[in-house]
């Protein structure tokens, strides 16, 4: 059943009450705030590049308490083990038998933090969570559960002793993007409530978790227009087809896109899904997610040239306004 102009309008006054008490926490970045609550509506993860102390952790705690969730903080090192992640299983001597002991990642809000310090190994570990919201150990199965996002981050300054994330970690992300640093008027305002270490505790929820996971089915209800779908097509393949591409955008990829302009779309009151929402979410949503040719990269090539260079080659189709 399609999204009714009702529940969209629903929806965007939902939407923009959540922003706003995150806000509260994390001031200032609204855009980015959006971008990250729209995401987890989308059910997909996100994936900060940032500098230590913009407000990643304070995101990660003003987000789960906004929806009355619960939240953990992983701090990845070269040393975490995969079970440290997801859990154990350990086997209980007055009971006769074995238990599961969850890990940090069966929490509503994740906080991977500095993901790349991590081994292969256990970076490899989430890939299944993220991609199923479920984790198998010892052949037993265990769901995460809804709302589930997370929030990995990465320091983009300090590489030394990383662990870059293969392509098809990136993948799984479904949007990169970065917080930054506030502006002067904002840090004004932090710094003078700078006795609160946890702005994020006085935050009341606005919505049950189980709210969450209904606006997520509703938002995934919202109409695409074939001529839309046929355009994120048409983006994904130009990216592999363009001369500073080693590897373009997957199929997942272009699923994401579409899963985050529905999502996108309601939050703006609609029912449906522009061309605009794409070239508004294109960045985010599949910068991570191009390879670039090596002689391209050096002649000065980022994947926001070939973002926006496939934007210059594929025509946006005309914006049909209803389903």
């Amino acid at each position: 059943m399609t999204m009714t102009p009702e529940q969209a309008a629903w929806f965007q006054g939902t939407f923009t009450r959540l922003v706003d008490n995150i806000d509260k926490a994390v001031q200032g970045k609204r855009e980015v705030v959006s971008l990250v609550l729209a995401a987890m509506l989308a059910e997909g993860h996100v994936l900060l590049e940032d500098a230590p102390g913009t407000g990643k952790t304070s995101l990660a705690k003003a987000l789960a308490a906004t929806v009355q969730g619960t939240s953990s903080r992983i701090q990845f090192t070269p040393d975490l083990l995969p079970s440290d992640v997801t859990g154990v299983t350990i086997y209980d001597q007055q009971a006769h038998k074995f238990e599961f002991h969850k890990g940090p990642i069966f929490s509503s809000i994740v906080l991977a933090d500095e993901i790349n310090r991590a081994s292969p190994k256990t970076q490899s570990a989430l890939l299944e969570v993220m991609e199923e919201s479920k984790v198998t150990v010892d052949g037993v199965t265990h769901e995460a559960g809804r709302p589930f996002l997370v929030i990995a981050t990465q320091n983009p300054v300090e590489q030394a002793g990383t662990y870059k994330l293969p392509e098809a970690q990136l993948d799984r992300f479904l949007i990169k993007t970065s917080i930054g640093y506030p502006d002067l008027a904002v840090t004004e305002l932090i710094l003078a409530g700078a006795s609160d270490r946890n702005p994020s505790s006085s935050l009341s929820a606005m919505i049950t978790t189980g709210a969450v996971a209904d606006m997520a089915d509703l938002a995934a209800s919202a109409h695409v227009e074939p001529a839309v779908l046929r355009y994120v097509a048409e983006l994904a393949e130009a990216t592999r087809n363009d001369s500073g591409v080693r590897l373009g955008v997957s199929v997942r990829g272009a699923i994401a896109m579409i899963r985050l302009a529905k999502v996108w779309a309601a939050a703006h009151g609609r029912h449906y899904v522009l061309p605009d929402d794409i070239k508004t979410l294109i960045a985010p949503s599949w910068q991570h997610r191009l390879m670039l040719d090596a002689e391209a990269e050096f002649a000065g090539t980022t994947a926001d040239v070939v973002i926006n260079r496939v934007l210059e080659t594929i025509a946006a189709p005309q914006a049909r306004t209803a389903a």
